[in-house]
């Protein structure tokens, strides 16, 4: 059986609070929204029951932001795409950021486990005013669990409207791309985050974001394989490479602190999630 299912999440700012409106249909919703931080700031954590995506089966998310608005979206747990008979399984996100408004986007992991024929498509539309910050932390196979990523494919994209597009396939029977120095140089783990402003980024502010994410890479054990560059006036990117989830994790979790106090003066609030 495959399940289909959507979520829309809109968010408003109304007497100095940030609060959503959510509508679901199949499994897939929110688990709980709060403000542990501030009351323009809502938190929301967003589940899929079922514990997986299967071949056949559709997830799509659509987020909206009214001017003022700040939202923090993140999972309590690895997205994982499993093993297909032979139907793709996709996940597909949409966000539409108007005004001033914030976003945080900040699922955890996804996993593509060996023999998926995943799809998974994030597309952000930021009006003028608006910026966010997010990432995307994507493991293929379980190679410490002696379940590498040998058979199928994971296909993703990540766009900007008008400002970056990011689109690629990795296919397991394919290593060649996987364990070039051009590619993922032997590594199962790639981490991307990024800035990215409805609006060009100041040419200090941009410094400053990619001086923030070089400072904290300089020194980790992940520092030959993360680089910070800016693709567009109004998008800073920074990538890691990594063996496994957890130190690629653990590095993205810092440049968002620093992202986060550098460009909007806020201290890092870790959602309770992180830590159960």
């Amino acid at each position: 059986m495959s399940w289909q299912g959507s979520l829309s999440l809109d968010y408003r700012l109304g007497d100095g609070r940030s609060v959503v409106h959510d509508r679901h249909d199949g499994p897939l919703r929110v688990l709980k929204s709060l403000h542990p931080e501030d009351a323009r700031i809502c938190h929301s954590v967003l589940v899929h029951p079922p514990g997986g995506i299967v071949g056949g089966d559709a997830l799509t998310i659509a987020i909206g932001l009214e001017a003022g608005a700040h939202a923090l979206v993140t999972t309590p747990g690895a997205t994982r795409f499993y093993r297909s008979a032979g139907a793709a399984a996709t996940q597909s996100t949409t966000v539409h950021a108007r005004g001033d408004a914030r976003l945080e986007w900040l699922p955890l992991e996804t996993i593509a486990y060996s023999g998926c024929i995943a799809e998974n498509s994030i597309s952000f539309e930021l009006d003028a005013g608006a910026e966010m910050i997010g990432w995307d932390l994507t493991a293929l196979g379980l190679p410490t669990s002696d379940q590498p990523f040998v058979a199928g494919s994971y296909r993703q994209s990540i766009e900007f409207r008008g400002r970056w597009l990011e689109r690629g396939t990795v296919r397991g029977d394919a290593p060649g791309l996987l364990d070039s120095p051009l590619g993922w140089a032997g590594h199962r783990v790639l981490g991307t985050l990024w800035f990215a402003a409805g609006s060009p980024i100041g040419e200090a502010r941009r410094d400053a974001l990619l001086d923030a994410a070089r400072s904290v890479a300089t020194g980790d054990a992940l520092q030959r394989t993360t680089g910070a560059t800016a693709p567009h006036a109004g998008v800073v990117v920074v990538r890691v490479l990594a063996p496994n989830v957890e130190p690629a994790m653990a590095l993205l979790v810092r440049i968002w602190s620093a992202w986060r106090r550098s460009a909007w003066q806020l201290e890092p609030c870790a959602p309770r999630v992180w830590r159960t």
